[in-house]
């Protein structure tokens, strides 16, 4: 346990917290929930919140054992993972989608889409097994931890932050954080990929 704790490097906290934030993109999110409210009232902030940290936790915890069942190492899915977090930059930078997503009605509205896949979707669960080739599990849980507490104040003041941001300035976000994703993306791609030909 000592040694588990000794781990923690304020460092790889902070990359990672920045990783996963520009991954999840909650800000840039923030038009789709304000239509999620719109269309099925409101958002269960708490929720939703709790709904995401389980399952971004689960699968960082099982997610390489799951890997190991399909023959797969770390390396190979940080460098698919890679690809995934490049396109996602280019969604982002480019306003192009290339990841459709069905929309889902019914109860389970706020849970899904918002939970599940918008905040720990394919791209966070991609991202968190890539960044268990580089950082620490204490560090990684961590980031996911700080990453909720955003997601939650996020969902909680929406409209106020919209307000203050206004279309232009969500925009504008929404690109900075795809350069940042992009540069990520090409530099899990090029410190793995090497490993793979060893």
């Amino acid at each position: 346990m000592n040694e588990f704790f000794s781990s923690i490097n304020l460092n790889e906290i902070f990359k990672a917290t920045m990783v996963l934030f520009a991954v999840i993109d909650i800000v840039g999110s923030i038009p789709i929930i304000i239509k999620i409210k719109e269309t099925s009232g409101d958002i269960h902030a708490n929720r939703i919140t709790l709904v995401s940290l389980v399952i971004m936790i689960a699968f960082l915890i099982t997610g390489e054992s799951i890997l190991m069942l399909f023959g797969v190492n770390v390396e190979s899915f940080a460098v698919a993972g890679a690809f995934v977090l490049f396109a996602m930059a280019l969604e982002m930078i480019m306003g192009i989608e290339l990841f459709k997503e069905t929309p889902i009605k019914g109860k389970s509205v706020g849970i899904v889409p918002l939970a599940f896949p918008i905040i720990a979707g394919a791209g966070s669960m991609t991202t968190l097994i890539s960044l268990r080739a580089e950082y620490e599990m204490i560090n990684i849980l961590i980031a996911i931890l700080i990453n909720m507490l955003i997601v939650f104040a996020t969902l909680k003041l929406t409209r106020r932050i919209e307000r203050i941001l206004g279309p232009g300035g969500v925009a504008i976000l929404k690109k900075v954080f795809g350069i940042i994703l992009l540069a990520i993306a090409v530099k899990l791609f090029a410190s793995n990929v090497t490993q793979l030909f060893q």
